[in-house]
């Protein structure tokens, strides 16, 4: 049942995201909702298991409406608390590179663009249905992702990028050129809707969203409405090769490449020696994995 904070409009802050950006930008949200008569809530958890409960607690309220202010990380954990609800979900994008928020249409910068988007959402009550991914690893643990799901050099440049949080939206660029001096192909074993497909790459990243890392278009086609996930695999190539098509990725043109390969699927399996997964920019496990779409499982503000 509803508890006395129905209807109010909860704020999930990461304090420390992007530098003090999304405290920032949670500052310029909530004097908006105030302005607009929209009761409202600030939380500013400190772990991850705080942002999980907060989540919990605002959805138990009947919240109308949850809103993750910082990074693709605590969009990622609010997320695991609010699909399969009815309460619609925002995004104050206040990371370093906001994925996330871009690839659900919502602004990724300018704290006034970014509340006047949010505050106009809610008081028309403008929301749309997307897609959700989700990945059970072999210790029958499940997780929820809706931005893009990595593998192979991906993740291994995330497990570097992670530990060099002070360099801020460059660290993916500078974790890369590190990761490629010791990086090895990888032997994939994947199914996609029944279909097997074996091969070595660089990598293979899963796409309900299309970017990741900081404005990466790695599925350039990836639509978070379809029903679909998209795949694109990586051959493998030298460093020089490679190092040549990495600005490609930044306008989605990389799939155009002779050893770039695209599929598209609603399930599949995944499995390599050695490799973790990565799910919106945070850890989720290692190989083998099983990933699924689930369409229109999290209402988001907007449309």
């Amino acid at each position: 049942m509803p508890t006395q904070d129905g209807g109010v409009v909860w704020v999930i802050a990461n304090p420390i995201a992007g530098s003090g950006r999304g405290s920032r930008h949670a500052s310029v949200v909530i004097n908006a909702l105030h302005s607009a008569g929209i009761a409202c809530r600030l939380v500013t958890p400190s772990s991850v298991e705080a942002t999980h409960n907060a989540t919990a607690q605002a959805v138990a309220s009947d919240a109308r409406a949850v809103l993750a202010c910082g990074g693709d990380g605590t969009v990622h954990v609010v997320l695991q608390e609010i699909v399969h609800t009815t309460i619609p979900f925002g995004i104050v994008a206040g990371g370093s590179g906001d994925d996330i928020a871009a690839s659900l249409g919502f602004p990724v910068h300018g704290g006034p663009a970014i509340a006047e988007h949010v505050v106009n959402a809610i008081s028309l009550g403008r929301t749309r249905q997307v897609d959700v991914g989700t990945v059970t690893c072999a210790d029958g643990s499940t997780e929820y992702f809706v931005g893009v799901l990595s593998t192979g050099f991906d993740s291994a440049v995330n497990e570097r990028a992670n530990r060099m949080a002070r360099l801020g939206g460059q660290r993916y660029n500078v974790a890369i050129l590190r990761e490629l001096a010791s990086f090895k192909p990888v032997a994939y074993d994947v199914v996609i809707d029944g279909e097997r497909i074996q091969g070595e790459g660089m990598l293979v990243a899963i796409g309900n969203g299309h970017r990741y890392g900081g404005g990466m278009l790695v599925c350039p086609s990836a639509k978070p409405d379809d029903g679909i996930l998209d795949v694109t695999w990586l051959g493998a190539v030298s460093t020089p090769t490679f190092l040549r098509a990495l600005p490609s990725v930044y306008k989605g043109t990389h799939v155009t490449k002779s050893f770039v390969t695209t599929y598209r699927g609603r399930s599949l399996t995944i499995d390599a020696a050695a490799q973790i997964a990565y799910a919106d920019g945070e850890r989720v496990g290692p190989l083998p994995i099983a990933v699924e779409a689930l369409p229109g499982v999290l209402r988001v503000l907007g449309g």
